[in-house]
This record gives C-alpha cells, sequence and structure tokens, in this order.
C-alpha cells in the first residue's frame, strides 16, 4: 500500500475507495480548523507535539501516545513544535471495519466506546510501539502475489491488537483527567457543549462568565488554537451528523443541533461535510 504524505489525500482516498488508507507525515501540514470526517482516525505520534482538542477534551501529546477518533468527533490539532513532527494517521472507512468485524470480535470498538468519560488517548510503551511500527510497514511493504491479502491480514491484525489494548486499558485504569492550561476555558467549553442547541451569541457568553467578549476570544483562541464560532459550527456540525444517522429529518437535525437560520446550517454543514445535509442523510441510513 502506497504512504501518504498529506493527511487531506489519505482521507479522500479512504473515503472514496471505502477502504483504509495510511499517511506518514514528518512535517507539518497547513493546519486544518476544528474538523470533521466521514471516516474513523488514528493518530500515533512519534515524536510527540503539544496538544490535541477533541469535541471538549485536551490531550497533550507524547511519543508513543495513539488517539481513536470518530467519524463523529470534532478535533483539532493545536500548538505544534516548529521542528520536525513526525506521526502516522491512518484512516479508516467505517463500513470497512465493520465488514471485517464478526460478531464476537468488533474492530471499531476503539472508536465508539466512550462510557464513563473513558479517553480517546492510548499510550503505547516500546514494545507496543515496536509491533505498532511492524504491522504498518508489513501493510506498507504488502506487494506481489497476494499483496492484496497480505495488506488486509496485516490490517486486521493491527486492529485486533489495538482494540485489545485500548479495551485493557480502558477497564483497568481509571479514566484520564485532562484539563487546559487556563481553567477559565475549561469552563467555557463545558458550558458550550452542555447548551450546543441553545443560542449562544458571544454577548451571551460574556454576560454569562462576566467576562469583556475580547478578552473572552483571546483566551480562548490562545488556549485552544480555534475561535468561539469555529468551535460551537464544528460541534454542532458533529451533532447533525448523527442525528442525520438516526433518521431525523434535516429541518428537525437543524432545530436540535442549535442553528436558528436553516440556511445558514445548509452552508455550514456542506461547508464542512462536503454534500448537503440531504443528500449525508441518503447515504448514511
Amino acid at each position: 500500500m502506497k504512504e501518504f504524505t498529506s493527511c487531506r489525500l489519505a482521507t479522500k482516498y479512504c473515503i472514496d475507495n471505502k477502504y483504509f488508507a495510511i499517511a506518514h507525515l514528518y512535517k507539518d501540514e497547513k493546519p486544518m480548523d476544528m474538523h470533521i470526517h466521514d471516516c474513523y482516525e488514528i493518530y500515533y505520534s512519534i515524536s510527540g507535539g503539544k496538544q490535541f482538542l477533541i469535541d471538549n477534551r485536551f490531550y497533550d501529546i507524547e511519543p508513543g501516545d495513539i488517539f481513536f477518533i470518530n467519524q463523529y468527533e470534532s478535533h483539532y490539532l493545536t500548538q505544534i513544535d516548529t521542528g520536525i513532527h513526525e506521526r502516522i494517521v491512518i484512516s479508516i472507512h467505517p463500513d470497512y471495519l465493520q465488514s471485517i468485524s464478526s460478531e464476537s470480535t468488533d474492530l471499531s470498538h476503539c472508536f465508539t466506546y466512550r462510557e464513563d468519560n473513558v479517553p480517546h488517548k492510548l499510550h503505547l510503551d516500546a514494545e507496543m510501539s515496536k509491533r505498532f511500527v511492524y504491522l504498518i510497514h508489513k501493510i506498507a511493504d504488502a506487494g506481489g502475489f497476494g499483496g492484496d491479502l497480505t495488506e488486509q491480514c496485516a490490517f486486521t491484525e493491527l486492529m485486533v491488537f489495538l482494540n485489545k489494548a485500548f479495551r485493557q486499558d480502558s477497564h483497568n485504569t481509571q479514566p484520564e483527567i485532562t484539563v487546559t492550561n487556563h481553567a477559565q476555558v475549561d469552563d467555557i467549553l463545558t458550558y458550550i457543549n452542555r447548551h450546543i442547541s441553545e443560542d449562544l451569541t458571544l454577548d451571551k457568553l460574556s454576560a454569562h462568565f462576566y467576562l469583556s467578549s475580547s478578552y473572552l476570544c483571546r483566551i480562548f483562541k490562545s488556549t485552544t488554537g480555534t475561535t468561539i464560532n469555529k468551535y460551537i459550527t464544528a460541534r454542532r456540525i458533529t451533532i447533525a451528523k448523527a442525528l442525520l444517522n438516526e433518521g431525523l429529518s434535516v429541518t428537525e437535525t437543524c432545530e436540535k443541533c442549535g442553528f436558528n437560520d436553516y440556511s445558514n446550517f445548509l452552508k455550514a454543514f456542506t461547508k464542512a461535510v462536503g454534500i448537503s445535509p440531504k443528500k449525508y442523510a441518503q447515504f448514511n441510513t
């Protein structure tokens, strides 16, 4: 399998082919805003970084950390060091992962199990990291006669290995408590997520927290790397995708996820997802 050098290209290949794709990256792409996409994502850090914002949770990034992000979770990679930043990102189409799962082995478990605030992050020790990298190389080097089957078998082995590690970690350890460097921003994120379906304006947030709008915007952007409006929009699109998958109409979804203006909802959803809410519902229900 070809290793991509761009997350965007890997994601596109994954979605277009309903398969999986691997990107091995050594330097930063132009950072994406808070975003979501219609595939699972595994993010493995080789050289470390600084911070990941996934929905309303922050994580510091150290070498050996691996993150599991599903298609409904908005995320943003922020405050990355300016030097070499080596990581491996795997994009996986949910339908493909389901097709290689069995009745007794759900390979999507690491992406969908979020009970009791189970963290998105798992740390691989030196031995586990070696096994992860070995399987990645086995997938990438598969070729010749039977190369397709070798590739698929190695990927299945990789997902079994990661799910076992995830299950053990989530069942045997206390949920990780993650905090930002700014306690006020933690409170702001919590409030936004509790009231995401309501009319959240900058003025209302400023009044609620007794902060000026300029100060509120400044501390949020410096801590999270994104703006309040972009964060709120991304969270609402995430919720909208989940509601459309549950069978709700586009109009009902618009109301329940906090978009007061139907036209703005259509524009925001289409820009973030790539297709209109109506087409998305047709493809995913």
